[in-house]
């Protein structure tokens, strides 16, 4: 009985070293998934504007608000009758869209006819009917030829603008590791990835509109205006090499590849066509 008991708790102590040889001799590290979940489902949603109003903050740009806003900065500029160059200022606060800009004048318009209805009141019938009548189509007239004026000046005119590039060029060289998407957290232009310190250039003429470190998820940016159709936009950089207002050529050195605010070393880059993003393979040559 005494040689049984010694036999069976040998072999559980045989299958314990065993088991605990076979966990500390791994070769490879135990499988951990989505160490990096939050960043690599996040990184692409950017510090974009969802509202209709927006409050300026020190050291923006009309141009960074039209960034983050997806929209074209000549709009926001006509819907608050800001003239070029568009300066700003801290605290202020900006219409983004035509239905907000419209609802302020409907309400505006409304506190006009009730405040003509209570006076209106004290008056005869007759007189203060056709009063009251006359004196409201007036203001409705005036109030909706303002609100269809502001819309009107909102729309950007239709043929003025159609210029195109004459010429694109591959702002780095280097492996497209993902792609452009149009779905609502997709990616916005393409990213590119390269040694750190890799030269990357600019894809076509133009003048610097940002450069800075303001924009959330984007790092290190760099913003070049080509005209009043197309920007482009360098993203994660290492170094940035030019200035706001810099005109720069094709081909000009600008930054240098990095990962602020990203989780490795590549570019992300992106085309804009009057605010809203644009496949950037569909402009830049084939490789």
């Amino acid at each position: 009985m005494i040689a049984f008991r010694t036999i069976k708790y040998t072999f559980a102590y045989f299958i314990f070293a065993v088991t605990l040889f076979s966990c500390s001799s791994r070769n490879t590290p135990a499988p951990v998934s989505n160490i990096h979940s939050t960043r690599i489902l996040g990184e692409h949603n950017r510090d974009s504007i969802k509202s209709t109003q927006y409050t300026v903050k020190k050291g923006e740009t009309l141009y960074s608000i039209a960034w983050r806003a997806n929209s074209d900065i000549r709009k926001i500029a006509q819907l608050n009758k800001i003239s070029p160059p568009y300066r700003i200022y801290p605290g202020q606060k900006l219409f983004l869209v035509e239905q907000r800009a419209k609802k302020s004048t409907k309400v505006s318009k409304d506190k006009v006819s009730n405040k003509n209805s209570t006076k209106s009141s004290t008056a005869s019938k007759k007189n203060s009917k056709k009063n009251t009548l006359a004196s409201t189509k007036k203001q409705a007239y005036g109030e909706n030829v303002s609100a269809q004026k502001t819309y009107q000046n909102s729309t950007l005119p239709a043929g003025k603008f159609s210029q195109k590039i004459s010429r694109w060029q591959w702002p780095v060289k280097g492996k497209v590791v993902k792609l452009f998407s149009n779905s609502a957290q997709g990616n916005k232009g393409i990213d590119i990835t390269n040694r750190r310190g890799t030269k990357i250039k600019a894809t076509a003429k133009g003048k610097v509109v940002y450069a800075g470190n303001a924009l959330r998820g984007y790092g290190k940016l760099i913003i070049i205006k080509h005209n009043d159709d197309y920007l482009s936009a360098y993203a994660h950089n290492d170094r940035i090499l030019v200035k706001e207002k810099q005109f720069i050529n094709i081909g000009d050195v600008i930054a240098t590849m990095g990962d602020t605010d990203a989780n490795k070393v590549m570019l992300h880059f992106e085309i804009r066509f009057r605010g809203k993003s644009v496949n950037p393979l569909k402009y830049l040559p084939k490789r």
